[in-house]
């Protein structure tokens, strides 16, 4: 898949999700496009995967156009952007999960930033 076809699928992706739930998150997205199933994110909740990256089927590079162009449509559709903090699921005491494998603190905002619709 090129940039270009990345880029239509997630503005499809994207606005029906707006349509559906009135916000959008990398996260739903990626599965929309058959790039992380449930059961991989139910893993990764459950702390079974250390971060989502590993299990993500984009490469690296093409995950940061992802997360760019994700951040690009919630500006053009006045989306306000709203950071979300995930933890983990199950039992013990709950930690805040990583999406990449490094931990950058930019790429884990961009990773857990939904975008909602303004009232």
């Amino acid at each position: 898949m090129n940039k270009e076809q990345l880029e239509k699928n997630i503005y499809k992706h994207a606005t029906e999700l707006l349509t559906e739930k009135g916000y959008v998150s990398p996260i739903d997205i990626l599965m929309k496009m058959d790039k992380l199933s449930k059961k991989q994110v139910e893993d990764w909740r459950f702390k079974r995967i250390p971060d989502l990256e590993k299990v993500i089927s984009l490469n690296l590079g093409k995950l940061n156009y992802f997360l760019q162009t994700l951040k690009k449509y919630g500006k053009e559709q006045q989306l306000k952007p709203s950071f979300t903090v995930y933890k983990s699921w199950g039992k013990g005491p709950k930690k805040t999960l990583r999406f990449s494998k490094t931990g950058n603190p930019h790429m884990e905002k961009l990773y857990s930033t939904h975008y909602v619709k303004q009232s």
